[in-house]
């Protein structure tokens, strides 16, 4: 079974924000890659620098958690300068505690109906 939860975030970039965005965003990646069971991260912006997309993935809702608490205590304050979140959207089968904890983001949670993941080791 996938425990893995993964979310898109899709973001307003606060208007001559776009320079503290992408130092926080190289920050934010330092961070996140030592992160225990934080699987994906990646970042993308709309041709006109107004609208950030930031997928993530990780392996379980202790990740999650973790995250969240580590997020809180060093990014959350400049990242909500910068950015305005405008869809939150989660899939997979986040934990109560993680549901609990996201509540105010109002996100929409999706089921999953199928799919797969190749590793590119595989494809062959």
């Amino acid at each position: 079974m996938n425990e893995n939860v993964y979310w898109v975030i899709e973001l307003a970039v606060n208007p001559g924000r776009f320079e503290d965005l992408k130092t926080l965003i190289a920050e934010l990646l330092e961070a996140n890659r030592k992160e225990v069971g934080f699987l994906t991260c990646e970042f993308a912006i709309s041709d006109d620098r107004q609208v950030c997309h930031i997928y993530e993935r990780f392996q379980d809702s202790a990740a999650i958690m973790n995250h969240l608490q580590l997020f809180g205590a060093n990014f959350a304050t400049r990242f909500f300068e910068i950015l305005k979140p405008t869809r939150f959207v989660i899939y997979g089968t986040p934990s109560v505690e993680v549901k609990d904890a996201l509540a105010a983001s109002d996100p929409v949670y999706m089921a999953s109906l199928g799919g797969f993941r190749k590793h590119p080791a595989n494809d062959c």
